[in-house]
């Protein structure tokens, strides 16, 4: 059972890393889509035109049986449009994050940072409110951290201002659960725990794994593991080689995507 991933750039390596360890045997093909990263500033009509150009090139030209929209902004906006056109699970990281910040968190305030649109959406909200009608939740975007990531900033000193800029606010409201709504932001998770040690740091692309978990998987296949990216990234490379390491990565064109 081949398993697609798709984001808008690097972050969703993060997920397929935790798939890929998971699911050794089952082929995984990722695609970036770093020619128009990031997504978290796009509207919602190009968000979702995004989202099934990237699922469709991983449809039709890898077979997949199941696809993970590895990209919280596009989880927010697509996800339904996806389950619509595709007659395989499509599998966003909103739900499963959500989840994972109700089981850890004690006081129930939980705090939720990720790009513009993601925050715009109220996705993490409503699902958390659906979850817990008594929880505590305070938003906040942080738009900054997507280029920080993309350039490899995640532990340099301004990688540590910037994030104390967007947090110091958000973490004096009590919360005692933080939840990374964006697929980059993993990268900067030893930084925020160095600056907020008290925090439960929850990363989607760990509770991910869970739910792919309750699909009926094929294990005996090969193993494949495919990169793709629409367009060279530097950073890319580099933190892909930190990530997953040196698993050849192909540049597709953009007339390579076609709509469903």
């Amino acid at each position: 059972m081949p398993i697609g991933v798709f984001d808008s750039g690097i972050g969703g390596l993060t997920v397929f890393k935790e798939i890929a360890a998971s699911f050794p045997k089952v082929d995984l093909y990722y695609l970036g889509d770093t020619a128009r990263v990031p997504y978290g500033n796009k509207s919602k009509t190009t968000i979702i035109r995004y989202s099934v150009e990237c699922a469709s090139y991983l449809y039709h030209n890898y077979n997949v049986d199941a696809i993970v929209i590895a990209c919280n902004t596009a989880s927010s906006y697509a996800l339904d449009t996806l389950r619509e056109i595709l007659p395989i699970p499509v599998i966003g990281v909103v739900q499963p994050g959500a989840e994972s910040a109700v089981k850890v968190s004690k006081n129930k305030k939980i705090g939720v940072i990720g790009t513009s649109a993601t925050i715009k959406s109220n996705s993490y909200l409503e699902t958390l409110k659906s979850l817990d009608k008594d929880l505590e939740i305070y938003q906040k975007a942080c738009p900054l951290f997507v280029p920080l990531v993309e350039e490899g900033w995640i532990d340099n000193e301004v990688a540590k201002l910037t994030v104390k800029e967007y947090l110091d606010d958000l973490v004096k409201t009590g919360i005692d659960t933080l939840i990374l709504g964006c697929t980059h932001y993993p990268l900067l998770k030893n930084t925020i725990k160095d600056l907020y040690p008290h925090l439960n740091i929850v990363d989607s692309s760990v509770a991910i794994v869970e739910h792919l978990k309750n699909i009926k998987l094929n294990i005996e296949e090969t193993g494949k593991r495919k990169i793709f990216i629409t367009d060279e990234s530097h950073a890319f490379d580099k933190l892909k080689n930190m990530l997953v390491g040196d698993i050849k990565t192909e540049k597709i064109e953009l007339s390579d995507l076609c709509s469903l």
